[in-house]
């Protein structure tokens, strides 16, 4: 199954900011840091938590970033669902992000980063990009600030998709540490669809 890991072009120094499991109340602190850093992210919403906070995909959204799918419920399970029942992950939270948004997206992020035959039939059925990384901060299990923002600094690369998560106040913390860095670096944060040259969304 194809699933894109980083960005083609390796020269210049642009890389994507991708953030999972949202909406949270978090998530409105990561917008304001992006805005004030003039910054473009893409956001891999779980279905359950938008219809927790459908006015906070609105904002998202409205604030140009990019919305993609992150399955209905997230389950642990994901990985030994049937094929039918992935199916119906994807499309009821496509329905749900269509119904708020008012668009279609193409993208999606299997949860734990997890493939398996039945989710690539599935895939091939709705037809999503899956889009993976290069970088996994690893936010959600480590918690000192510091060794967090290393382990990102000392990966990126021209090209690089860094998987982080809305869900807590110290990814907050660790991304305006981060934008120090990519600054200092010359490094210019870019969506997803610049890129990798794809479509994110049904036109």
């Amino acid at each position: 199954m194809k699933a894109y890991h980083r960005g083609n072009n390796h020269s210049e120094k642009i890389i994507s900011l991708t953030f999972d499991d949202g909406p949270t109340e978090f998530t409105p602190r990561i917008l304001a840091i992006l805005e004030k850093n003039n910054a473009k992210a893409t956001f891999f919403c779980i279905g359950k938590q938008i219809e927790n906070y459908p006015e906070i995909l609105q904002i998202t959204h409205q604030s140009g970033h990019l919305i993609g799918n992150h399955t209905f419920h997230h389950s642990s399970k994901n990985g030994f669902y049937s094929t039918e029942k992935i199916i119906d992950e994807i499309v009821s939270t496509n329905q749900l992000i269509g119904e708020k948004i008012n668009v279609t997206t193409k993208i999606f992020r299997p949860p734990f980063g997890v493939t398996n035959p039945h989710i690539a039939k599935a895939l091939n059925k709705t037809q999503h990009n899956v889009i993976g990384w290069d970088i996994r901060s690893l936010d959600t299990v480590i918690n000192d600030e510091k060794k967090l923002l290393n382990r990102i600094t000392g990966r990126i690369k021209p090209g690089s998709i860094i998987l982080m998560h809305d869900t807590s106040d110290k990814t907050a913390n660790v991304l305006e540490q981060l934008f120090v860095f990519l600054q200092k670096e010359n490094y210019k944060v870019v969506p997803l669809n610049e890129l990798l040259k794809i479509d994110v969304y049904e036109n």
